[in-house]
C-alpha cells in the first residue's frame, strides 16, 4: 500500500497525508507519461470535476490525463434544449478547463438517438417533421456547436451508436426521417464548421463480429464518398471476460486496414455479474441482490482479476501504438461511474483505476508497470 500512498501524496498534494512523505518516496509515472509516444490517455469528466467543485478529482485529472471528453454537457438535450435556445455555460467551462491544462479536447457528441429533445423531430403540433426540416435542424445544430469551438475542440464524436447488434443501421428517428445518408451529412456539416477538427464514428460492441462488419462497411462507404471521417471510437465498455484480447486485436486491425485511426473512447471494466449484453443506455434491469455482490468493497481476489484484465487490455492497445491514438476512461473514480446505476439502479461497481477515496487501485499499478516493461 505504501507506493499508492506515495503516489497519492505526490500527485494530489493533500495536506492530510503530508507527514507520510520522505526523500525515498517518489511517485510512479503518471498514465499520460507512461504511454507518451504510444497514445494519449484521457477521462470523461462531469461538471464537478471541471468547475473546481471536486478538487481531489481535479488533481487526479491534471496529473494523469492529457485528453478529456465530456460526459453530458455537449449532448443535444443540454446544449440545445429548445429550438431557439443554446446553453453553452457548462460546455464553455469544460473547454476552458482543457485549454488551461493543455489537453486534447474531445466533443461528445453531435448526432445520437438518445438524449435528444423531442422538439428536434417534431413540429409545434407534435407531428413528425420531414427530411428537409430535420436536415436543416441537424445542420444548424452542428455548425453552431462545432463552430463555437472551432480550433479549440480537437476531435468530435460526430455520430454515436448508429448500428444495431446485427450490424444494420439502427431504426432511429434520424434514419426514419432522413434516411441512411444522415450519417454522411452529419460528417460533412461538421467538417464545414471546422475543417481542421478530427471527426469520429463512435459505438459499442464493435468487437462482436456482426456489428463490426456493419461498422466496417459503413466506414468503407463513407470513405468511398469522400466523407471526412478520421477515426472510429471503440467504446470499450468491457467486463472481466468480454471481449477477448483476440476480438479487440482483430477489431483494431480491421479498422486500421481502412486507413482510419482507432480510439478507445469509454473504457471501464464491469466486475459485477452481468445483467445485460448491451451497452444501450435505454436498457434497464430489475434490482436483485445477486447482481450486487460487493456493496462493502471489492474482494482481493476480484481486485487481482481486475488488475490482470486492465493489464491485458493495455497490452493489446499498446500493440497498436500509432493506430490506437487515444485511450479514454469513462469516468475518473469508481464513485462517479455510470456503472453504479446501469443497467441496475443502486449497485456498487468498481470499474476504474481510482477508488471511491480517490486512491489508485492495484489495477493502476498494473497498467503503469506494463508500460514500463514495454518501454512505451
Amino acid at each position: 500500500m505504501g507506493k499508492y500512498l506515495c503516489f497519492f501524496v505526490a500527485s494530489l498534494a493533500v495536506t492530510l497525508y503530508a507527514p507520510a512523505q520522505n526523500q525515498s518516496c517518489s511517485p510512479p509515472p503518471t498514465l499520460k507519461d507512461a504511454y507518451q509516444g504510444c497514445f494519449m490517455v484521457g477521462a470523461a469528466l462531469n461538471p464537478a470535476q471541471f468547475t473546481g467543485q471536486d478538487q481531489a478529482e481535479d488533481a487526479i485529472i491534471r496529473a494523469q490525463f492529457n485528453s478529456i471528453s465530456p460526459e453530458n454537457v455537449l449532448k443535444w438535450e443540454v446544449v440545445h434544449p429548445q429550438p431557439d435556445v443554446y446553453d453553452f455555460a457548462l460546455a464553455d467551462k469544460y473547454v476552458e478547463f482543457g485549454q488551461r491544462n493543455h489537453m486534447f479536447i474531445i466533443g461528445h457528441n453531435l448526432v445520437w438517438h438518445s438524449q435528444v429533445p423531442p422538439w428536434v423531430f417534431e413540429d409545434d403540433k407534435g407531428t413528425r417533421v420531414n427530411r428537409k426540416v430535420l436536415l436543416q435542424r441537424m445542420r444548424n445544430h452542428i455548425q453552431t456547436v462545432v463552430g463555437r469551438y472551432k480550433g479549440r475542440i480537437a476531435g468530435w464524436d460526430v455520430v454515436n451508436e448508429a448500428l444495431d447488434e446485427d450490424g444494420t443501421l439502427r431504426n432511429s428517428p434520424w434514419e426514419k426521417i432522413i434516411g441512411a445518408d444522415y450519417i454522411e451529412n452529419a460528417f460533412r456539416y461538421a467538417h464545414q464548421a471546422d475543417p481542421q477538427a478530427l471527426l469520429y464514428y463512435n459505438d459499442y460492441s464493435l468487437e462482436n463480429e456482426a456489428k463490426r462488419q456493419g461498422a466496417l462497411e459503413l466506414v468503407r462507404k463513407l470513405k468511398a464518398k469522400g466523407v471526412p471521417i478520421s477515426g472510429v471510437g471503440l467504446q470499450g465498455h468491457t467486463s472481466l471476460a468480454w471481449p477477448s484480447a483476440e476480438q479487440i486485436d482483430t477489431t483494431i486491425t480491421e479498422f486500421g486496414k481502412l486507413g482510419v485511426r482507432v480510439m478507445i473512447t469509454e473504457l471501464d471494466v464491469d466486475v459485477l455479474p452481468s445483467a445485460s449484453h448491451t451497452a444501450d443506455v435505454a436498457y434497464n434491469a430489475a434490482s436483485d441482490p445477486k447482481l450486487n455482490p460487493y456493496p462493502n468493497g471489492l474482494p482481493d481476489a476480484v481486485q487481482q482479476e481486475l488488475s490482470q484484465r486492465y493489464s491485458d487490455l493495455f497490452r493489446t492497445y499498446a500493440k497498436h501504438c500509432g493506430l490506437v491514438t487515444r485511450v479514454t476512461f469513462w469516468g475518473v473514480t469508481d464513485k462517479d461511474s455510470w456503472k453504479n446505476n446501469w443497467p441496475v439502479k443502486g449497485r456498487t461497481n468498481y470499474p476504474l483505476l481510482f477508488d471511491r477515496n480517490d486512491r489508485p487501485k492495484p489495477a493502476f499499478d498494473a497498467v503503469i508497470q506494463l508500460a514500463l516493461k514495454r518501454g512505451c
